[in-house]
């Protein structure tokens, strides 16, 4: 039963934040954001604004940064890694 209510609440909450741009709570700045909206005046505000170079060195540092890592450790390292991802991966199923 614990583990049937705790599949239901992973499937109907997301764990990462919100796609849609943030938008005023209260009425009437609601109500005037829409209107700015729709004149011109205001623009929504995008995931656009992320500076490219900086995307690209993220990149580059994903892209290598585990193969990187795993030169650097012996086998018996990688090894109790590897268990210890796999543990953490099992704990979250259950």
């Amino acid at each position: 039963m614990k583990a049937a209510l705790a599949n239901a609440y992973s499937l109907t909450h997301s764990k990462g934040m919100a796609k849609h741009p943030k938008r005023p709570r209260d009425p009437n700045q609601l109500g005037k954001f829409i209107v700015d909206l729709a004149t011109g005046q205001a623009q929504e505000s995008g995931a656009d604004t992320k500076n490219p170079a900086a995307v690209e060195l993220g990149k580059l540092g994903g892209a290598k940064g585990g193969k990187a890592r795993a030169a650097k450790m012996s086998k018996k390292q990688r090894s109790e890694a590897a268990k210890k991802a796999a543990l953490a991966r099992w704990r979250k199923a259950r």
